[in-house]
């Protein structure tokens, strides 16, 4: 198996994956006018809210995850010159496999606390050993290896 992929490589790839998903996030919560809630002194219309935060979750893990089972690189990855693999043998993570593995990373940052789970979940590397694995990479049984070059 390739070497593994240096935790701070890891966090920019994810920041660019971010970013790019984001500003179809944004697009679509504009246009479908669920971008913020609505208060006011007799109600509060949060339903916008969790449609927003629907879409985030669908959007975060349906490209998370259908881009891991491709080839095991999300555009982020690509640019920075590393995939997800299979711990056990090195291969690229079965649809099921990335599913698991994006929920577990998506589904609280949608829902709960973005920036603390991201930091969490993704920081985990910085400190796991051997396998410089986040949370969600433990979950699935993957690991994040070097693709060559930079």
């Amino acid at each position: 198996m390739p070497p593994l992929a240096d935790s701070l490589r890891r966090v920019l790839a994810r920041l660019v994956d971010l970013v790019l998903v984001g500003i179809v996030v944004g697009l679509l919560a504009w246009a479908f006018d669920v971008d913020e809630y609505e208060l006011s002194a007799d109600r509060v219309d949060a339903a916008k809210f969790w449609i927003r935060d629907i879409i985030v979750a669908v959007l975060y893990v349906g490209y998370d995850t259908l881009m891991t089972a491709r080839n095991g690189q999300t555009l982020g990855k690509r640019l920075f010159k590393m995939r997800v693999a299979n711990l056990d043998n090195g291969g690229t993570p079965s649809m099921a496999t990335s599913l698991l593995r994006a929920a577990v990373l998506w589904v609280p940052f949608a829902f709960c606390c973005a920036c603390l789970w991201l930091a969490v979940a993704g920081g985990w590397s910085f400190f796991d050993k051997p396998f410089k694995q986040g949370l969600h990479d433990k979950a699935a049984k993957t690991v994040v290896v070097g693709t060559g070059g930079g």
